[in-house]
């Protein structure tokens, strides 16, 4: 397939342009790369690991979560350098969607996740610049099943801050670092958030605002958008994808 046409298809797909996201996220395509695509990679983050899988495997496009200009430079030194040359070197296309992927409704994250989790993600919640970016939706646990189903679907630790009731029915739910959501949880209502990771603070957040807050890793709940996104490209335009898994424990 032509990438400037794939390429058009992500960005429309996705809503990229115009998304309101980190100034440094720049959403798309971050490194040209072939004219065509046979094969496509996806991964949680622009790392240089990854990166060297996606030439070792011989992928024509490669697509991440986290791209690689977070840090808002402009020089082309150190490990920013080698990532790109890499991808040049290697034939390797780079394509980043941060927060567009996280609120898409078929295949973000957040969306993917409440259903992985068997929920129906119906009503939007958590704001972000005008834009909705996760899900609130209806469930029926005690505080303490909640915690070990949610663990059970992610693979991994969920850290419990217990700051809510102890039978929680309204959930919000926003991947990656997002507890700076608590307050507006609280606003809305909502028994529990759950999300990657939190700064120290959020614990008093959390205790305060009376919301139960799940940490279920910054990773562990940002791999599902981009899975999902390689399935939808597979059975679209029958284009070969891989899942590159490196996960950080964080």
């Amino acid at each position: 397939m032509n990438t400037e046409s794939l390429v058009q298809y992500l960005d429309e797909y996705l809503s990229i342009e115009g998304f309101p996201d980190y100034p440094a996220a720049h959403n798309g395509l971050q490194v040209e790369g072939p004219e065509d695509v046979a094969r496509v990679a996806v991964a949680v983050d622009g790392s240089e690991a990854v990166i060297r899988e996606a030439v070792a495997r011989g992928v024509d496009l490669l697509i991440v979560h986290h791209g690689i200009f977070w840090d808002g430079g402009a020089r082309m030194v150190g490990p920013r350098f080698r990532k790109i040359r890499a991808l040049i070197e290697g034939r390797v296309a780079l394509y980043s969607a941060h927060l567009p992927l996280d609120a898409h409704a078929e295949v973000g994250n957040c969306a993917v996740l409440c259903r992985a989790l068997g929920w129906s993600p119906d009503e939007r919640f958590g704001g972000h610049q005008g834009a909705s970016i996760g899900w609130r939706c209806e469930v029926d646990f005690e505080r303490g099943a909640l915690v070990d189903h949610v663990s059970e679907v992610v693979g991994g630790p969920v850290r419990l801050i217990p700051g809510g009731p102890d039978h929680v029915y309204r959930v919000g739910l926003v991947t990656g670092g997002a507890a700076s959501l608590i307050p507006e949880a609280s606003r809305e209502g909502l028994d529990a958030l759950i999300t990657g990771e939190g700064a120290h603070h959020t614990y008093h957040d959390a205790m305060e605002h009376g919301v139960n807050a799940l940490y279920a890793g910054h990773y562990a709940t940002e791999t599902w958008g981009v899975r999902a996104l390689g399935a939808h490209l597979e059975e679209r335009f029958a284009l070969s994808q891989e899942f590159i898994d490196k996960p950080t424990g964080l």
